[in-house]
């Protein structure tokens, strides 16, 4: 008997686009993949990191995580979920509830990792899967963000060697539990080499001064490895059996051109036999003006504003989002003001406004604001540190960095 799985990452529940809030995205996408599930008869859900977007979620976020899980088994009695955390995750936060939810025998969540006896709890990270019937159809290696600590690497231990030995460990006790005719799957939130990053909406997986791993650490006899963290769906490393399913809303406006969704997998026996992804709907359109290009000057970009669709019936909050790019040559202190005029009565809502400058100081037009909120926390870092040093910083500071920030990113807000 086949098994199905859906694998599904980084759906980042609370999350905001340019201060707009996504709620009535991720209602009607979790409701678009309970339908999925049910239609297409899974037998297993694989969430591999980024349930939420901050490690201290709005309630909003919370409720609508729960109501997922309690529909879902509402409508397959006999479905599996196992859950990783990602790097926006609180690890704390979705161990909080794995024991209770876990005696159910239906979720497994690894929100993070822990110790027993001074070692990781491998046991922790090995989870069997069944059938409808109840019979074992494969092991899932459920390995969640690994911080430095958590490889094992040393002072001079590369990282992407300590993640390699982690994964390997723990695929190891997994295949000492399976029997020939079970698949093994992997699951992982991480960076793998020669994968396209979405610059604007990732926070880089860095430790050390390492940030990526290669597609090997999951060995041949891998039937499927489930990962999460970058945005754009794609398979790694010409492995089509070794992929990221991708978020399932576009979390920058670059990703606007990515196709999201989830992909469903058929194991039979200890392999992959079919994989297939399935494309989400897109609920709330983003758009550009200009269209077919990166800016445009004042008086053309007004043109095209003046050229969209008026204001439907439809609720407020799926209205579509717009991005607009503006080049000018001189200060025009009443931009934003002459773009939302122009907007009055369309039913695009206005997202962001950006400023392109051909030179003129961008102080002196306000640009300067609007671009740094497109910046990862790394590149103000890069920045303030040529501005302050005139170079790069060293690999030592850099670290130093990656490590501050992602301990601001684990406290509650």
């Amino acid at each position: 008997m086949a098994l199905r799985l859906l694998h599904t990452a980084d759906w980042h529940l609370g999350h905001t686009l340019h201060g707009v809030e996504r709620t009535y995205e991720h209602e009607k996408l979790v409701a678009w993949l309970l339908d999925t599930i049910g239609r297409e008869s899974v037998d297993a859900v694989l969430v591999a990191g980024d349930v939420f977007d901050a490690a201290n979620p709005p309630t909003e976020a919370h409720a609508l995580w729960y109501r997922f899980l309690v529909e879902a088994w509402r409508r397959v009695p006999h479905l599996q979920i196992v859950v990783i955390g990602g790097n926006h995750d609180s690890a704390a936060r979705l161990d909080a509830t794995d024991p209770f939810l876990r005696a159910m025998e239906r979720l497994h969540v690894v929100g993070g990792i822990t110790r027993r006896g001074g070692q990781p709890d491998l046991d922790r990270l090995v989870v069997p899967l069944r059938d409808s019937a109840g019979a074992v159809r494969a092991w899932v290696a459920a390995v969640p963000f690994l911080r430095a600590a958590e490889t094992g690497a040393g002072v001079e231990d590369a990282v992407a060697e300590g993640t390699r030995r982690f994964f390997g460990s723990v695929l190891d006790l997994a295949r000492a539990r399976r029997s020939e005719d079970e698949a093994l799957v992997a699951m992982g939130h991480v960076y793998l080499v020669g994968a396209k990053v979405s610059e604007l909406s990732e926070r880089r997986l860095v430790v050390g001064n390492q940030s990526a791993v290669s597609h090997d650490i999951f060995p041949g006899d891998v039937a499927y490895a489930a990962l999460g963290h970058l945005h754009l769906a794609q398979p790694v490393g010409g492995r089509e059996n070794v992929r990221y399913s991708g978020s399932i809303l576009p979390l920058s406006m670059k990703e606007r051109v990515y196709e999201h969704g989830v992909v469903l997998v058929d194991l039979e026996g200890p392999r992959a036999a079919r994989i297939r992804p399935v494309p989400a709907p897109r609920f709330v359109e983003i758009l550009r003006v200009p269209c077919d290009r990166e800016a445009a000057p004042v008086e053309e970009v007004l043109a095209e504003l003046a050229r969209l669709p008026r204001r439907g019936r439809g609720p407020d909050a799926a209205r579509p989002l717009l991005e607009v790019s503006v080049r000018i040559e001189r200060p025009e202190p009443t931009l934003r003001q002459l773009v939302e005029d122009a907007l009055t009565g369309k039913e695009p809502r206005l997202a962001r406004l950006g400023v392109e400058t051909g030179g003129l100081d961008r102080a002196l037009s306000g640009a300067e604001l609007t671009a740094l909120g497109d910046l990862r926390p790394e590149q103000v870092f890069l920045r303030k540190w040529e501005k302050d040093f005139g170079g790069a910083p060293p690999p030592d500071a850099l670290a130093a960095f990656h490590e501050l920030l992602d301990r601001v990113h684990q406290e509650p807000a």
